[in-house]
């Protein structure tokens, strides 16, 4: 899918100077007792919002946080977000507005170079039903609107896709152009020897994603607890390893398909008991893929496979990493993932392109501290595994084309 669509650099000084910005952001950031305890989207808008404040606009920023579904609900407040933005814009005057209607007032009486948050939009039924009505309360509030949330640029909801049908110009804000930049070098003629790495529990979710890179790519490497699911389409025992049983089937076909491309792990980290206070006194180890004990969970790629996948990706011009390759969330079983997070920050040194498609693989890279080490690290999960899986996004399609 190529998109060819204006950004806020293509946009006039006569289209933007005291008019306006309508931007939907994604500021769905995780928060704790009231604070913001990872400010990453946050930061990935700052370059945008700072472009916009020096032509002098006047800025509306749109944003949803968590599933409130349409009601008002204070623990998916963006009041901590707020909190967050004066401390990244110390100079800049910042309000937070909490309903429609005083959105409408506030948004024509702030001066050029200051900046409204709108609470919650998802706190409106009609943000996810996509109502135009509501869409159309939205674009009285605004001169002309950039799209920056890439985060949510798959879903068709009244602040992503409908309002751009009302408020024109409608143009793409730095961070998605970036994640369009990035992200279309994986699909459209992409650098070769080209290396995908599909990982995450289970096959349903990436069966789209792994069918067009298949098509696509030179390697496919498998890790996850979804080599479970392969490791049965091939007739071996999987222990009490998650596996998706309706879906061996479609492994067999994949297998199948990818004869020569798929790479499946030839080790596992096994555990009896997925516990970890036991896995803390030595109840983890490491098996062949065929010797799954009986009473054995895989919750890792074992050593052999991570020299393995390290092998087949030495030598790569181009990499997408989505999936994490074992239970990354605890130390003890986050050793495949860190070491293949590792790795690839060591071949982008060497020129390679290396992205992370977002969801856990982003916050995996973050937890091994390498996001500044790869070259791209998406900020949606489901935005990019359906941009890999060579879907159109409503919420780009719809901004005004070059």
């Amino acid at each position: 899918m190529k998109y060819n669509i204006k950004s806020i650099d293509d946009l006039s000084i006569e289209e933007v100077k005291h008019k306006r910005a309508l931007i939907r952001v994604d500021f769905n950031v995780p928060i704790q007792n009231g604070k913001v305890i990872n400010d990453l989207r946050i930061r990935s808008s700052i370059s945008t919002i700072n472009k916009l404040l020096e032509l002098e606009t006047k800025i509306i920023l749109i944003s949803h946080l968590g599933r409130p579904k349409g009601k008002r609900n204070p623990e998916f407040s963006l009041k901590p977000v707020y909190e967050e933005l004066k401390k990244l814009l110390p100079k800049t005057n910042i309000y937070f507005i909490e309903t429609i209607e005083e959105l409408k007032n506030k948004s024509n009486q702030i001066q050029p170079k200051e900046i409204i948050l709108f609470e919650n939009i998802r706190f409106y039924e009609g943000e996810e039903k996509n109502d135009l009505e509501f869409a159309k309360q939205l674009a009285e509030c605004g001169d002309f609107y950039v799209n920056d949330a890439f985060g949510s640029a798959h879903r068709a909801h009244a602040s992503t896709e409908g309002v751009a049908r009302f408020l024109k110009p409608a143009v793409a804000g730095y961070l998605i152009k970036k994640e369009i930049d990035y992200l279309s070098k994986a699909i459209s003629n992409p650098e070769h020897p080209y290396i995908a790495i599909i990982g995450g529990a289970k096959i349903s979710g990436k069966i789209d994603v792994i069918e067009n890179l298949l098509k696509i790519t030179d390697k496919l490497l498998i890790g996850g607890a979804m080599m479970f699911t392969f490791y049965r389409a091939m007739g071996y025992s999987t222990g009490k390893s998650l596996v998706e049983e309706d879906k061996i089937e479609l492994a067999k076909h994949l297998l199948e398909k990818g004869k020569n491309k798929i790479i499946l792990p030839v080790d596992c980290v096994v555990s009896n008991e997925f516990d970890p206070k036991i896995m803390k006194h030595g109840a983890l180890k490491e098996v062949s893929f065929d010797s799954i004990p009986e009473d054995g969970i895989g919750l890792d790629i074992g050593s052999k496979t991570i020299e393995k996948f390290k092998q087949e990706l030495q030598n790569a011009k181009l990499v997408v990493w989505n999936g994490p390759m074992g239970v990354f969330e605890i130390p003890e079983t986050a050793k495949g993932t860190i070491e293949i997070a590792k790795y690839l920050a060591e071949i982008t040194k060497k020129g390679c392109i290396t992205i992370i498609g977002g969801g856990d693989s982003a916050s995996a890279i973050e937890q091994a501290g390498l996001q500044n080490s790869v070259s791209h690290v998406s900020t949606g999960g489901g935005a990019s595994l359906e941009f890999l899986e060579g879907k159109e996004l409503p919420g780009i399609v719809i901004l005004d084309k070059k």
